[in-house]
């Protein structure tokens, strides 16, 4: 199947030219595959520098363990959120998300019923928070920016009501011992970014939901006049975002044994450039979640670098802010060199 994360929809639909070389790889393919090169070059080489500072521990079996502990909510926010920016989208309310989906299953009251029901609870959290976001969208017609800000500042807002800003212990200690486990010696937390991230990498490349995904992304009219129910789609969009925050605060939890109105605190950003920095184009129709995969690793890395150098937040941060930017040039200069080259 043709790599539809790298065409306009027009551009899936139209036919085959004649006469083409068997296994031939198409000019986008081409593209995907060099950004995706030089993704992983630079990943390379922040592991490079890594070990030069620290050569004795960055590349350890217990620094790599800790390192994709770490990556692995994020990651999975970062799955949802590349869905709503293809599609066209952005969701600034995945943190707060996170943290009230953390603090409901962790309450005394949802921890009584034992560990199954406070997964429920977390996805259902999780899921319900992203579907108002969808439909306040889809069929309410509040700009994307808005709906999901006034979710970001609600949401934050019940989770901090529901704890009385006070961090809530997991006391149900079959749940911390399965989350917290491991299987053939990799922790469950990996596991589960692994299968969230086939699932969806299978949901978005090889699915008719994820071909509507990248056309609604496109050209929302055109989709909708090729008889896309674009409104259904955009909210279950933001529902798979907000079920993946549901996932993540699983993560968190098993993590840090606790749940908080302060958990997912910074999410939104850190999603937002792992999906930049994966080559996913904020304004929708082209991405591309083995991008996003490296995005995270990536910015992961860096944020070890500069734990392991005694360097403070707020550096890590400025330069969060700075390859931000910096990818989002890239973008627009690579968007101007494909618009160049068509005309």
């Amino acid at each position: 199947m043709s790599d539809v994360s790298e065409k306009s929809p027009s551009t899936v639909e139209e036919p085959v030219q004649a006469g083409p070389v068997k296994g031939a790889r198409t000019p986008s393919g081409l593209r995907l595959d060099i950004r995706l090169t030089i993704l992983m070059g630079v990943l390379v080489a922040l592991c490079v520098v890594g070990y030069a500072l620290n050569p004795e521990s960055f590349l350890g079996e217990s620094n790599i363990s800790i390192m994709l502990r770490l990556a692995a909510a994020i990651g999975v926010v970062s799955v949802g959120m590349t869905f709503v920016i293809i599609s066209g989208g952005i969701d600034l309310s995945v943190g707060s998300m996170v943290a009230l989906a953390s603090v409901w299953m962790t309450t005394l009251a949802t921890q009584s019923y034992g560990p199954f029901v406070m997964v429920i609870c977390a996805l259902a959290v999780g899921l319900g928070a992203g579907l108002i976001n969808g439909v306040l969208i889809a069929y309410g017609k509040v700009v994307p920016f808005i709906a999901t800000l006034a979710m970001y500042a609600s949401a934050r807002g019940l989770a901090e009501r529901l704890s009385e800003r006070q961090t809530q212990g997991v006391s149900e200690q079959g749940f911390l011992e399965f989350f917290r486990g491991d299987f053939l010696g990799i922790s469950m937390l990996i596991w589960m970014l692994a299968l969230v991230f086939a699932v969806g990498w299978v949901l978005l490349n090889r699915t008719t939901f994820g071909r509507r995904t990248f056309a609604v992304g496109g050209n929302a009219e055109a989709a909708r006049l090729a008889g896309i129910n674009v409104r259904w789609h955009t909210a279950m969009v933001y529902g798979i975002a907000g079920l993946c925050c549901g996932i993540a605060a699983i993560m968190v939890v098993a993590r840090t044994t606790s749940g908080s109105s302060t958990n997912g605190m910074f999410y939104e950003l850190d999603a937002i450039a792992a999906v930049v920095i994966g080559g996913t184009l904020l304004s929708g129709g082209r991405g591309t979640l083995i991008g996003t995969l490296i995005g995270v690793l990536i910015f992961t890395v860096v944020n070890s670098i500069f734990t392991q150098n005694s360097l403070d937040t707020a550096t890590q941060n400025i330069a969060k802010g700075v390859i931000i930017v910096a990818a989002v040039l890239l973008q627009a200069a690579s968007a101007r060199t494909r618009k160049s080259a068509r005309t």
